[in-house]
């Protein structure tokens, strides 16, 4: 069971607030903890970045594009069941990417495990006009927040079977990178291009708070 603090507007807080809470069990397959994660593990994300925290900012900023920009809420429980159902310790780790978004997940995974996270630039999908509000607001896509959005590290000979699960689900779900013993502790991201650069770790929340 969790539980989390809402910090509202003065005479706003007037009602009933129901907030992350959940009751469950360990499953018996399951052993996901961030030290089984191991050199050339996938990274798999299984939809666009960026879509919910865009669309509360651009909603508080009234920024109007061609198409509306809606957040990612999903319900994640049941496709991480059949994963975790089918792949068992296969699947090292799973976090949500909410607050501090993608980069904040694995910059925590670097880190921890004194390994580096090499990214690949085009395989992180961002909805075209969440690219324009993110330039419009002066943000980095890897920074913004995220709502229905988890992060999958698993063993590397799985890539295929859960990339064809999750796409059934969402066609933009991607093998964004792996785990390597090169840049201990960084993330490194190739461009398209070829070009190499260190992502740094977010100091500050680059945006208000929106959860």
């Amino acid at each position: 069971m969790t539980g989390d603090t809402k910090v509202v507007e003065r005479g706003k807080g007037d009602q009933i607030y129901i907030n992350t809470s959940g009751i469950g069990i360990v499953h018996e397959k399951a052993n996901i903890k961030i030290q089984n994660i191991q050199e050339n593990d996938v990274i798999i994300i299984n939809v666009p970045i960026a879509s919910h925290g865009m669309a509360i900012m651009s909603g508080r900023e009234g920024l109007e594009f061609e198409s509306d920009i809606l957040s990612d809420t999903i319900n994640l429980n049941h496709i991480v069941l059949d994963l975790i159902e089918k792949f068992g310790d296969k699947i090292h780790f799973v976090r949500d990417a909410t607050r501090g978004g993608l980069t904040s997940v694995l910059h925590e995974i670097a880190t921890e495990i004194n390994l580096g996270v090499f990214l690949f630039e085009d395989k992180i999908k961002v909805e075209n006009q969440v690219k324009s509000a993110c330039e419009v607001l002066g943000l980095d896509p890897l920074y913004v927040s995220n709502e229905g959005i988890f992060v999958y590290v698993a063993a590397p000979e799985i890539k295929d079977e859960v990339l064809t699960i999750l796409q059934k689900v969402n066609s933009n779900a991607s093998a964004i990178g792996f785990v390597t013993d090169e840049y201990l502790s960084k993330i490194i991201i190739e461009s398209s291009f070829g070009g190499k650069r260190v992502v740094n770790p977010l100091v500050d929340e680059q945006l208000p708070r929106i959860c």
